[in-house]
């Protein structure tokens, strides 16, 4: 077994192991998210939220509240609502993703879920133990009977929906 001192951490972008998970107010996560996610805003409520630091820095933050698809809201599901790392993290997602399914264990629920647009490889998902449920089509949610102003430039994005049993 080779050691590895933080000089080759540097040098071969291996793990970095001075992140730590911290608890987050609603409002410090929020503040996070809109300030930094590529295409959404924070979600308005949740049920628990997490924080990444490094150095003394929030350098990432996860959402987890009810899952937004009604058939899914059993009751004892949770969805990852949003996730938000600043680039150049590595396994900054991963790290954040283990430890939401972790403390939605510790809290009593069954499974977590999350969606991601097609685009995106999933790779942190499955780093993280997490694994392809399905996929769902994009829409506009602006319907005749409800019209609603669209608020992503992904929405019509189709979206791949992972999950994983706690």
């Amino acid at each position: 077994m080779q050691l590895v001192n933080s000089t080759n951490l540097k040098t071969h972008n291996l793990i970095c192991f001075d992140m730590k998970l911290v608890p987050l107010k609603r409002k410090e996560a929020q503040a996070f998210v809109n300030s930094h996610h590529r295409h959404h805003k924070a979600p308005i409520g949740d049920i628990f939220r997490i924080g990444l630091m490094k150095n003394e820095k929030l350098i990432g933050c996860i959402m987890v509240g009810r899952p937004v698809a009604r058939r899914l809201d059993n009751g004892t599901t949770l969805e990852v609502n949003r996730l938000c790392v600043l680039d150049g993290y590595k396994n900054a997602c991963s790290m954040l993703y283990s430890a939401a399914a972790r403390a939605g264990r510790a809290l009593g629920y069954n499974h977590i879920l999350t969606y991601i647009l097609c685009i995106e490889s999933g790779a942190s998902l499955r780093a993280a133990g997490w694994q392809k449920e399905g996929t769902t089509k994009g829409r506009s949610w602006s319907v005749p009977s409800r019209p609603r102003e669209q608020k992503s430039l992904f929405q019509e994005y189709d979206k791949i929906r992972f999950g994983r049993d706690l």
